[in-house]
């Protein structure tokens, strides 16, 4: 991993059509530009999946489409830019767009920018995404060849996939527009998530990151209701999830106090000792102007109750720096509690506005160059602790799945404490004959640098 994982931005676009280009002489095509996040990737997923099963190609690029999807990212300011920079590519190299996603929750702001679009929608609106699509490029299938059962596209390797198990947010932090644009808390049912786990596993799927706007809070929305069996709580859910045999990953979880009881059963092994967890901030008087739910939590003493359960897990965590009213005491208390903390795996945005946020209007905006020397300080504190994490692993021996394997022979990995692209990355540079991607593999750590790890397989 070459970059900074802070500098992966996950609302920075990565304009790619994806997908097959198999076709036959005149079956409607559609491509897809998936921006953002991995819960909007999902919806990129479950849409092509619809469209593949109505009986349209999917075209990895501009020129093989008869129509593009671009599912946009708004969570920030500047990942709005990059979104209508993506459809005005698309636009220029197509002509025939549909925008949906999380800036389709403002269709003015788009067609501002871009009138010739063909339709915009909002996020998760799959049924008005499919009308547009139907208007634009009729379904023309051939029964016998195109029409297939709906067993699920995927944008993601074969060996992992995310797993979405509930839509929206109740909390109404300062800086965050998500509530507006994906709605309140909507949990899957339990049984449901199981299935769909089910049916992954089945194909394959080794590793399954469970990810939501708010994982702690699964189900209470439902007030945990069981069906099937299977009752809709965060820690019911991973038990069921672990007992399936794939690696299983959370994402997106607040530090609730029943967190905690996520712990044990990362000690039993029954999912992965990582936790992805959003503190963004160490100071009281900061959370309180971020109106966090987490703002009163004790948090240094969660993560000492948590390592003394489980004391080999994996903390992961964004902050953001430069919040409105930010002083130079507070930004320090951020990094003496970092100090203490020690986390894992740190990512950390600078403070800036987003249409609609309440945050903007608060006194004591912070410079840029103010937030750029805090951002410098921040993460040469956490790559500091990131390095002496790391060097204690050598010599030690490490369960990883294999991501890639290039022409040279050289394997990229991952151990149980790396998510994909967010994460650092475990590299095999020898002796991979006969390894496969996809592999869990067991290998003897030999090297470590600021992110990522280098060793030997064990035969």
């Amino acid at each position: 991993m070459s970059t900074n994982p802070p500098d992966l931005r996950p609302d920075l676009a990565r304009a790619t059509l994806t997908g097959s280009a198999t076709r036959r002489s005149g079956q409607p095509t559609i491509g897809m530009v998936s921006l953002g996040c991995p819960k909007a990737l999902v919806d990129s997923e479950r849409i092509l999946t619809r469209l593949r099963a109505e009986g349209y190609a999917i075209s990895p690029d501009y020129t093989g489409a008869d129509a593009v999807i671009v599912n946009t990212c708004g969570f920030l300011d500047s990942a709005k830019a990059e979104s209508l920079e993506a459809i005005g590519e698309a636009l220029d190299e197509n002509g025939r767009v549909i925008v949906t996603g999380c800036l389709g929750a403002e269709p003015d702001y788009i067609t501002g920018a871009h009138p010739r679009v063909l339709a915009v929608t909002g996020p998760h609106q799959y049924e008005q995404v499919l009308d547009a699509v139907h208007a634009a490029v009729p379904p023309d299938p051939d029964p016998f060849v195109d029409l297939l059962p709906a067993s699920g596209v995927s944008l993601t390797p074969r060996h992992y996939s995310y797993l979405k198990i509930s839509e929206g947010c109740n909390h109404k932090c300062k800086f965050c527009i998500i509530p507006d644009m994906r709605g309140r808390l909507a949990s899957r049912p339990a049984h449901a998530v199981l299935r769909e786990a089910e049916k992954l596993v089945e194909n394959g799927v080794r590793e399954l990151l469970v990810i939501s706007q708010d994982t702690s809070a699964y189900g209470v929305d439902i007030k945990h209701a069981e069906t099937n069996g299977h009752r809709a709580h965060i820690t019911d859910l991973a038990r069921d999830l672990g007992s399936l045999g794939a690696w299983v990953r959370l994402h997106y979880v607040y530090p609730y106090p029943h967190v905690r009881k996520l712990i044990p059963l990362m000690a039993d092994g029954l999912v992965l000792p990582y936790l992805d967890i959003p503190f963004q901030h160490a100071h009281p008087d900061v959370l309180r102007r971020m109106a966090r739910p987490a703002a009163a939590a004790k948090t240094l003493e969660e993560i000492a109750a948590w390592r003394s359960i489980c004391p080999e897990i994996t903390l992961r965590s964004t902050f953001i720096v430069g919040y409105p009213g930010e002083t130079e005491s507070e930004f320090q208390t951020l990094l003496d509690w970092l100090d203490e903390a020690q986390l894992d795996r740190v990512g950390c945005f600078q403070y800036e506005n987003v249409d609609g946020a309440r945050s903007n209007a608060l006194p004591d905006h912070v410079p840029d160059d103010v937030k750029q020397d805090r951002w410098d300080r921040f993460m040469e504190k956490a790559q500091a602790i990131s390095v002496d994490k790391l060097a204690a692993k050598v010599g030690s021996i490490q369960q990883v799945i294999v991501d890639d394997i290039d022409e040279d022979g050289i394997a990229t990995c991952r151990t149980k404490a790396d998510a994909p692209e967010i994460d650092g990355n475990l590299f095999i540079d020898d002796g991979t004959d006969g390894l496969s991607v996809g592999d869990i593999v067991e290998v003897e750590v030999d090297e470590a640098g600021e992110y990522d790890l280098w060793g030997a397989l064990r035969r």
